[in-house]
Parts: structure tokens; sequence; C-alpha cells
């Protein structure tokens, strides 16, 4: 079930990323931190795009997979293909997803909720770690 957590082709120090982000990008991304519920810029909202990687700019998701869960955080049902690699975290009750290309840490993703979504996955996202582009939801090639 869990994937590599290895970081990807984007590799940079902690004074590289810190210099890049801001604190509280750097505290979510790099440090596993998390925003509080009901806070984040694309928890409601909905317009075509796609959601790409705050950190290094990687597609992640399109935004005809973003649902309204409840949840106090933007949810999805599937990321694009290879761009999200999971990990079970430590404890065995929940699975961390990352940035497949540069490790940031994105949230967690729950499985069997009955959301009504094609996967029965919910990504549960920090908004912090999510930059939205808009337009067509075709990520660039």
């Amino acid at each position: 079930m869990a994937s590599s957590a290895t970081p990807g082709p984007v590799q940079k120090t902690e004074e590289e990323w810190r210099a890049i982000l801001s604190p509280e990008q750097f505290y979510i991304l790099r440090q596993k931190g998390t925003e509080r519920a009901g806070t984040g810029e694309y928890n409601k909202f909905s317009e075509e795009g796609v959601y790409t990687c705050v950190g290094c700019g990687t597609p992640l998701y399109k935004s005809t997979t973003k649902f309204n869960s409840g949840c106090g955080w933007p949810a999805f049902f599937d990321g694009l293909p290879g761009a999200i690699n999971r990990t079970t975290d430590s404890d065995g009750r929940r699975v961390e997803i990352t940035c497949a290309a540069c490790g940031g840490h994105l949230g967690h993703v729950f499985k069997g909720e009955g959301f009504k979504t094609p996967t029965d996955e919910r990504h549960c996202v920090n908004s912090v770690s999510l930059k939205f582009t808009p337009g067509d939801s075709d990520p660039p090639q």
C-alpha cells in the first residue's frame, strides 16, 4: 500500500527550502505540519484549473477531482498519475501523502468513508501545500 517516500528529482537543503518557502509553507511541507481546519485558501474554492505543489511546481490534482467533504481542508478523490507518494504513518492509522517530486508533505488520504466518489478516497490536503493555476484542468506536459 505504501510507496516510497524518498524525495524525487527536486532535492534542496533545509536552508534552500527556507529561502523559497514562507515559514508556514516550510512548517507544513518540510516538517509535516497541519494548517488549522477551515482556514485554508482552497477549502471552499471551486474554480477550474490545476493544483500544483507550492514547493516545486509539480502538478498534483485536477480541479475536476476536488469535492466538498466538509472536513475543513481541500479534498480530492484522486491525484494525477505518479504525482503523489503514499506512506503509512508510524502508528499505522493514517496514510501520509507527499509530492513525489520533492517529498513535500501534502496531508493524508482516507479510504472507505462512504463519499460518493469514483475512488471512495479523500485526499485531505493542506491549502498551504498547494498553488492553484486557473484554466483548463489538463496539466502542462
